[in-house]
């Protein structure tokens, strides 16, 4: 069994967490700087924005990653360090004051940066940070989760624990991200730890099939951020027999990762920005699972429907022309739609058709602050979920002042 549990990145064993302000930010009272450390090497597995523009911390995290081991992650918010001259330099020197401070080599350290592309980040604020930073660490997953924030209107952490073998488990995340989400085979910035005994190769082959169905399916306005980077550190304390090949512990692993990354990923969705719903699109029937996905994707991308979902409106003909150009191998005239929330049920397509509905009802359902859009393609036994958010007014106005 897997329950939630508090803690954050700190409940499995062996990891410490801080947040602090350092002074990227002008703002005083935002953190911006976040360190989670391991007491022992942990074996790492990660995943990046396929943008061609990619953040100066990616290309140093990935020569770090290397040889699949990590101890330590150092995240700043307010600042991508993206389109810089000097953006690797700074990128290695924050892992440097990681190895000055903690005595973890800089070479095992993930480094990761948020917020304003191709404006010039200076190393000072962060080396003034470090000893407040390194002194708090502890149990304050809440902390580096608030540092690592941008236009995140909540902290997002969680944590779950289950067993293997008879050894209890942990596994915790923070992450950040509410706007240039559009992700492929990367989100954001999420960081998940574990105390589970498993084998570099196995974490990257559970952390590359999980995001196919996770983070992959969601999307807040379609862009693909330049610095998205999930990055898992296990660090083998639970005392579980290694995973080093796919079997009954490994299949427990991946349930539980996955339970994190869902959860997360709404978390992500319904704090979009200027977003007031939680969009969930769940597709059923499709031919093949990438149909499935294809369809859903699709759905959550769409502008005007999401639009529709903020006036409320059931305009049911913007999921079938969402779908009709995804690329989805389907036959339209077998789809059947309904919208579903906590206040009832409306269905408004069968067979590729209208059917006669309560608008009053339609707009109650609506209404709510979570709306499921419901998808039957009939046309085989393949499903696939995708979280996004409606699209407001706000939208526009956070991103049309957002660098200045």
């Amino acid at each position: 069994m897997i329950k939630q549990i508090e803690g954050g990145v700190c409940a499995p064993q062996g990891f410490r967490a801080n947040g602090v302000h350092c002074g990227i930010r002008k703002n005083k009272i935002k953190k911006d700087l976040a360190l989670i450390v391991a007491e022992t090497n942990c074996a790492a597995a990660s995943v990046y924005t396929q943008n061609l523009v990619k953040g100066a911390p990616i290309l140093v995290t990935q020569k770090n990653l290397e040889n699949a081991f990590a101890r330590a992650v150092i995240v700043n918010s307010g600042n991508a360090n993206t389109c810089n001259e000097n953006g690797i330099e700074i990128a290695e020197g924050m892992c440097k004051l990681v190895e000055q401070y903690t005595g973890i080599p800089s070479s095992d350290v993930i480094v990761a940066s948020t917020g304003v592309i191709g404006q010039k980040l200076s190393l000072e604020p962060i080396a003034g940070g470090m000893d407040e930073l390194v002194k708090g660490l502890g149990a304050n997953s809440s902390a580096a989760a608030e540092a690592i924030m941008t236009t995140d209107t909540v902290k997002k952490e969680i944590a779950f624990e289950f067993e293997l073998g008879g050894k209890t488990c942990r596994i915790g995340a923070i992450c950040k991200g509410v706007g240039m989400i559009c992700p492929n085979m990367a989100t954001l910035l999420m960081f998940v730890t574990t105390d589970v005994n498993i084998s570099p190769h196995m974490l990257q082959k559970a952390l590359t099939a999980d995001v196919k169905d996770s983070v992959n399916m969601l999307s807040v306005d379609g862009d693909t951020s330049t610095n998205d980077t999930f990055a898992v550190l296990a660090s083998g304390l639970a005392g579980n027999d290694e995973i080093v090949a796919p079997n009954a512990d490994y299949e427990i692993f991946c349930l539980a990762l996955h339970e994190v990354t869902v959860a997360l990923c709404r978390m992500l969705a319904k704090d979009g920005e200027g977003a007031t719903k939680l969009l969930e699109c769940r597709v059923n029937g499709a031919k093949t699972e990438d149909d499935a996905r294809s369809a859903a994707k699709s759905v959550i991308k769409s502008n005007l429907l999401k639009a529709a979902m903020f006036g409320c409106d059931a305009n049911w003909g913007r999921v079938l022309c969402a779908i009709g150009y995804s690329g989805a191998n389907l036959d339209v005239r077998k789809i059947g739609v309904a919208f579903r929330s906590r206040a009832g049920e409306i269905k408004v397509c069968e067979s590729g058709a209208g059917i006669p509905f309560s608008e009053e009802l339609a707009k109650k359902v609506l209404s709510e602050d979570e709306i499921i859009i419901d998808i039957s393609l009939n046309d085989g036994d393949c499903g696939a979920t995708a979280w996004g958010c409606d699209l407001t007014y706000d939208y526009v106005k956070i991103n049309g002042d957002y660098r200045t």
